[in-house]
């Protein structure tokens, strides 16, 4: 006989918003935020945490939403890539994106954008290893990602310019 899964009630902030849940205990964050919250830009790609298309960021960290436990968001604040545009205007990133044709199929764009927000929260200024680094769980198929470094760079440029 297969039990239940036990439920876990849970609340955390995601894209600046408190949100209360009842989870299954092995319920996956990506899970969660997919199909419980109807956000979809995190995407399921191999579900083993290898292609980095279910990244979002937990607390400022960029984390695979594949492993983590939607149990584990419980007290967290989320940002997913439907968090990053103001109203009509794309959050620079995305323009970043957008201006230097990083994105193709666009399956592995949102987990390569919120990767590229962490990136940048933490270092204003990459070079080319730092880049590489950052976004280094993230796996595109279509691109080459020599447009994903001009976005981030553009990106890092822009950052720097408006602090100014």
């Amino acid at each position: 006989m297969i039990e239940p899964q036990k439920i876990v009630p849970i609340s955390f902030k995601i894209n600046g918003r408190t949100v209360s849940l009842e989870v299954e205990a092995g319920e996956t964050a990506l899970h969660a935020i997919r199909e419980r919250l109807h956000l979809t830009g995190a995407k399921e790609g191999c579900g083993i945490g290898e292609c980095g298309a279910c990244t979002i960021l937990v607390d400022g960290k960029a984390v695979n939403g594949c492993l983590m436990l939607a149990a584990q968001l419980d007290g967290t604040s989320v940002r997913t890539v439907e968090g990053l545009a103001e109203g009509e205007s794309l959050h620079p990133i995305q323009q970043a994106f957008l201006d230097h044709h990083a994105v193709q199929c666009g399956f592995c764009t949102p987990g390569l954008i919120m990767s590229t927000v962490a990136l940048l929260e933490e270092h204003s200024r990459p070079d080319r290893r730092t880049i590489a680094d950052g976004l280094s769980g993230n796996l595109c198929r279509c691109t080459g990602y020599k447009q994903i470094f001009q976005a981030v760079e553009a990106a890092a440029e822009r950052k720097k310019e408006n602090t100014k």
